[in-house]
């Protein structure tokens, strides 16, 4: 059994105001003067802390009041009022929803498990992840408990390939020679965002993410040089064939984008190394299954889908999500009889924690992210720097410890809810999750199973 892993958070403030759901709007026409002003009497004080940030043109009261209304109903001439942000209805898109991103922002600040207080009062289902419900029956048994230590929950993966079988000599010794393969702490490595101002401190401060946190970083070549010291914990993403035998055994796994002379690279990284990890990028679509069965049966350790940055297959009309991909994917190699020979990694629309495990239910071995990271040095996904223009936050400007803290509180958060989920289904290693489908519902076949029957038309 691993030994029990841990992470280190520690509280690590904003560099601006964040933007808050609701914003308070204060009038001084009409004010009675009272002697015990309601503003006075704030339990969180929040009228006392308030600043004004003249680089983001915002008052730090929408980030820390904490929608109590007491000051709005208290106030004897009804002159504050809460008004609902529009800078924060703006925020994200439909995946990364501004609840979502003020979620990931709380996380990274703190390093704790976000707790509304109020309950859940959104949509009984939606799109993509949300269409899956985990099975959490376990929840009533209290020793299933993965963060307080009662019992030993481990999120342990490996990322390699496996032998299809074992063979052992006339004495019964084990002949089959062991394949490489790497051991992360998390089922979770970080991957190159869609987009994002990607400055070296930024890499930087990813970098050291994943040093601390024992997890690995995919990351473009050319970025690799300025990080020698982290080498170890790097994925360089192999753009070119500039490199020599020297520089690529630096490194315990690489990544290719798959193109049609990926079999070729992969043979001539493997001649130098045998003990290299190689990963295939792959777009994740469902009509892959046929190039999946080749490259794993070329020998490839790792195939990496990627879907786009909102979670669906990229490029495709009527693009289906990435959960069903994997599941497709996962079948197929089923089928085929090798699933078990070969690590699967998937990546794109990773919002949240639980995104992590209903990933791996749905037949991946590890999940990357990629957008989070940059939520935790506080992006706001405003797609500025996509389009030439300059970034809110001036993320080319972090401290890169600063920045590894945060992604390390916002990784600490998710090991947490990840913990808390595998202890309610009943779960304690990561590596069972794999296809793991009686520990889940999908909304759709719960929909086809029910109502399929009333409407099918009578025969004849």
């Amino acid at each position: 059994m691993p030994k029990k892993y841990h992470i280190e958070v520690r509280p690590t403030p904003n560099r601006y105001p964040q933007i808050g759901r609701s914003g308070i709007v204060d009038w001084g026409e009409g004010c009675l003067k009272c002697p015990s002003c309601v503003k006075h009497e704030c339990v969180y004080n929040v009228y006392r802390q308030r600043t004004f940030s003249a680089e983001t043109n915002a008052d730090t009261i929408d980030e820390l009041c904490k929608d109590c209304f007491r000051c709005v109903q208290g106030c004897p001439k009804r002159l504050i009022h809460k008004a609902l942000n529009p800078e924060w209805e703006n925020l994200g898109d439909d995946v990364y929803t501004p609840e979502v991103v003020a979620a990931n922002w709380e996380q990274a600040k703190t390093g704790k498990i976000p707790v509304s207080g109020a309950g859940y009062g959104g949509a009984f289902v939606g799109k993509g992840f949300d269409s899956m419900w985990t099975d959490m029956s376990e929840i009533v048994r209290p020793t299933r408990d993965g963060i307080h230590g009662r019992e030993y929950i481990s999120t342990v993966v490996d990322l390699g390939r496996w032998p299809a079988n074992l063979r052992f000599d006339e004495r019964g010794n084990l002949s089959t020679q062991p394949l490489p393969m790497v051991r992360v702490p998390i089922p979770v490595l970080f991957d190159i965002p869609a987009f994002g101002d990607m400055s070296s401190r930024v890499w930087h401060a990813v970098a050291l993410a994943a040093s601390e946190l024992g997890t690995l970083a995919i990351i473009p070549q050319a970025e690799v040089e300025p990080l020698s010291d982290l080498r170890s914990w790097l994925v360089p993403l192999l753009e070119t064939d500039g490199w020599d035998r020297k520089w690529i055994r630096q490194f315990r796994m690489v990544e290719l984008a798959d193109s049609s002379d990926t079999e070729e690279r992969f043979d001539r990284i493997k001649r130098i190394d045998e003990g290299i990890i190689v990963s295939v990028r792959v777009p994740a679509t469902v009509d892959a299954a046929t190039r999946a069965w080749e490259l794993t049966d070329h020998g490839v350790d790792i195939i990496h889908f990627v879907a786009d940055e909102r979670g669906y297959e990229p490029g495709v009309p009527d693009a289906r999500h990435l959960k069903d991909v994997i599941r497709a994917q996962h079948g197929a190699l089923v089928e085929r009889g090798v699933r078990d020979e070969i690590t699967v990694m998937a990546s794109g629309g990773i919002a949240m924690a639980e995104h992590v495990i209903k990933s791996i239910l749905c037949g991946a071995n590890v999940v990357g992210i990629d957008l989070p990271l940059l939520l935790a040095l506080e992006c706001r996904l405003c797609r500025n720097c996509a389009e030439g223009g300059e970034c809110p936050v001036r993320l080319s400007t972090i401290d890169p410890r600063w920045g590894a803290q945060r992604i390390v509180n916002l990784v600490g958060a998710w090991h947490n809810q990840c913990l808390e989920m595998m202890g309610a289904m009943g779960i304690r290693e990561a590596r069972r999750l794999r296809g793991e489908e009686g520990r889940v519902m999908f909304f759709e076949d719960l929909e086809t199973d029910t109502f399929a029957r009333l409407f099918k038309g009578r025969e004849g």
